[in-house]
């Protein structure tokens, strides 16, 4: 007699948290679900399962598992059925204990620690989740699950990975022996519907004259680096300023791991290439960035510069390509600056630190800082102008920034927007471009701006 033709002794469910939502630990079903996904993968064709809808993906699953049951002459009651057959698409074309963490609207960020630990991110701070892992072998089955369709490997000879999932969600995963707790997991999850402008007002993330003013500069076509550090908002920032390029210019998209969303017309993206096993076929950003220049862009938008691709952007947009947006990690507009300089200095241009320096401030107009505060909250809290001072350094002078004032009881920073005081140069500019911007926007009110330092010379 089959093991899945025995009476099961209920009296061996034990009540347990296995997933975001509680439900009973049935090892009979656990051992189905093992049974049943070995049976999937070996007998059916598991990438024209994946490539289905989900309604139909739940429903050729569910008519393979009734056959399977009836040769074995398995019968169970239809809730656990039906949890038998969602764990199953789960394990065997999902992710497995993550689908109800994947499928949470609230989550941002999932950060697995080994199998008994996985942490979320909701609101901009982290908690531990309930759910969790068999074992280690299942973190490995799951993350070779997102993996093995794109191409990549994770084992001994290759221990780190980046991948993306099928909602653009991007993955990181090591193992041991780089890893010394198990196979950890990270993933950046992003919205079905990116979030525009007056999503980031509604978080207050900016104020109403800055948004005006970022949309303004947009539209005139000035070239804007995005800066911040690690998840501050950054790319979710210039998917919301692109919003105000016009329908009609042709925007090319370059990324390192494709996660902008623009919902317009005449967009076309490309995404870096990593080497395959055979160590061939890498395609880097700043190839990606050379090609662009000879397919008609309007636009040029790099997702992120980290290395040499940025002395190619900075031509770019030293050659007729105005309007261009990157982003770029730092933690102030003026370390933005330095960043970019010794990228330049990483492409291997043998020319003087001044040369550099023109170069940067010739092709930058404005930089607009992010930053995560210490409640989880990402703001806006610099916009500032790049130019030449007088004696020929780059100065970078803020005309909005955000002044922190302190915190209230509940661990909230606060704080307001404020104007510097200082008037845009390119106010003028704006004028040729049809756009009216009433000056009183850049008038210091609520916090004085005195004892401010609003400019840094580089």
């Amino acid at each position: 007699m089959s093991l899945f033709q025995k009476k099961f002794d209920r009296s061996k469910i034990k009540e347990t948290v296995v997933e975001s939502n509680v439900s009973l630990a049935n090892p009979y079903i656990d051992e189905l679900v093992e049974h049943y996904k070995l049976r999937l993968l070996g007998e059916t064709n598991l990438e024209q399962l994946i490539s289905l809808s989900e309604g139909e993906k739940r429903l050729t699953i569910e008519r393979l598992v009734n056959q399977f049951m009836a040769e074995e002459k398995v019968i169970i009651p239809r809730h656990e059925k039906d949890d038998l057959l969602t764990r199953l698409i789960d394990e065997s074309v999902g992710f497995g204990p993550l689908e109800p963490l994947l499928n949470d609207e609230q989550i941002t960020e999932i950060l697995v620690n080994g199998p008994s630990e996985v942490f979320v991110e909701k609101k901009g701070r982290l908690e531990k989740s309930n759910v969790a892992f068999k074992d280690e072998a299942h973190v490995r089955h799951i993350i070779d699950r997102v993996v093995a369709p794109l191409g990549r490997r994770l084992d001994e000879s290759s221990p780190m990975v980046d991948a993306r999932l099928p909602d653009g969600s991007r993955v990181n995963a090591v193992i041991p022996p780089i890893s010394l707790n198990g196979t950890l997991i990270s993933i950046r999850k992003f919205k079905k519907t990116p979030f525009e402008m007056e999503d980031l007002l509604a978080f207050h993330s900016l104020n109403e004259p800055m948004a005006e003013f970022i949309q303004a500069l947009v539209r005139m076509k000035t070239n804007i680096l995005i800066s911040g550090g690690t998840g501050s908002g950054k790319t979710t920032l210039l998917n919301a300023v692109a919003k105000a390029i016009p329908e009609y210019e042709r925007v090319i998209t370059i990324e390192d791991s494709a996660e902008l969303r623009l919902n317009r017309t005449s967009v076309v993206g490309m995404e870096a290439r990593p080497q395959n096993v055979e160590g061939k076929g890498e395609v880097t950003i700043r190839q990606l960035v050379r090609n662009s220049l000879r397919m008609r862009p309007d636009r040029i938008i790099v997702g992120e510069v980290r290395g040499a691709e940025a002395f190619d952007m900075l031509q770019a947009m030293n050659t007729g390509h105005e309007g261009s947006l990157t982003t770029v990690h730092a933690n102030t507009p003026a370390d933005a600056i330095s960043r970019v300089e010794g990228m330049v200095v990483m492409a291997g241009m043998d020319l003087p630190t001044h040369i550099i320096r023109e170069y940067i401030v010739g092709a930058l107009d404005y930089i607009i800082q992010a930053e995560r505060l210490s409640d989880g909250t990402r703001k806006i809290i610099n916009i500032s102008e790049v130019f030449v001072s007088q004696d020929n350094r780059i100065q970078v002078q803020d005309i909005f920034r955000f002044k922190k004032t302190g915190m209230n009881e509940n661990g909230h920073v606060m704080g307001e927007f404020i104007a510097t005081g200082i008037i845009p140069k390119c106010l003028e500019r704006m004028k040729v471009y049809g756009i009216e911007i009433n000056p009183s926007i850049f008038t210091v009110k609520g916090v004085e701006a005195n004892g401010l330092e609003c400019a840094h010379t580089i």
